[in-house]
């Protein structure tokens, strides 16, 4: 009998379903996904993350975060 693992948990980002293999924080995750700190904001289930906390807050299984550029131009 084969058996499928599911991850430890798992997230969406910008609603798309992410599998995390253990706890992460959300400074872990931007550089997981290769994103630099500069001009981005992250939103955790509806609030905004300080760039100050972003160290310090794990993720949670089912958490809802959106990844936001800032682009500049005029």
């Amino acid at each position: 009998m084969s058996r499928t693992h599911a991850p430890a948990l798992e997230i969406m980002v910008n609603g798309e379903p992410m599998p995390l293999a253990g706890e992460m924080s959300v400074q872990e995750l931007v550089a997981a996904c290769g994103l630099t700190r500069r001009r981005i904001a992250v939103e955790r289930n509806g609030a905004i993350v300080p760039r100050s906390l972003w160290q310090t807050t794990m993720l949670a299984a089912d958490d809802v975060l959106e990844i936001v550029h800032f682009v500049g131009g005029g």
